[in-house]
């Protein structure tokens, strides 16, 4: 088993509840983990047989130009075309981090973090 990790994905997107985030956007970051059996890949050094991680940029960047509300909704449905294009994947899990969330309050980041297999019953 192994893993491909892309983490710090920065995106200017417009996901939100409310108005004003979806007139001016906001900034976030995107981790993205995704595990698989990589004994082929290791053994023959070919794109096909692992996860190509420049795939999984463009399934998350495709998804960070359609507005969403939830941050959850979000994460789901990049998993879901991971997983479309990877279905040998054991196990993806996507961290997604809103900055300077409009709370009324000094706050960092919002994060929301989904899983398959775990989130998926």
């Amino acid at each position: 088993m192994g893993r491909v990790s892309l983490e710090g994905i920065e995106f200017h997107a417009y996901h939100g509840v409310f108005s004003e985030e979806n007139k001016l956007g906001n900034r976030f970051t995107v981790d993205i983990q995704v595990e698989a059996d990589f004994r082929q890949a290791m053994l023959h050094d070919t794109l096909k047989d692992t996860v190509d991680y420049a795939k999984i940029y463009q399934i998350a960047k495709s998804h960070m130009l359609e507005p969403v509300k939830l941050l959850e909704h979000l994460a789901h449905l990049m998993i879901k075309d991971i997983l479309l294009a990877y279905p040998h994947a054991k196990q993806v899990c996507i961290t997604i981090k809103k900055h300077n969330p409009a709370i009324g309050g000094v706050v960092n980041y919002s994060v929301v973090t989904v899983s398959y297999p775990e989130d998926y019953d």
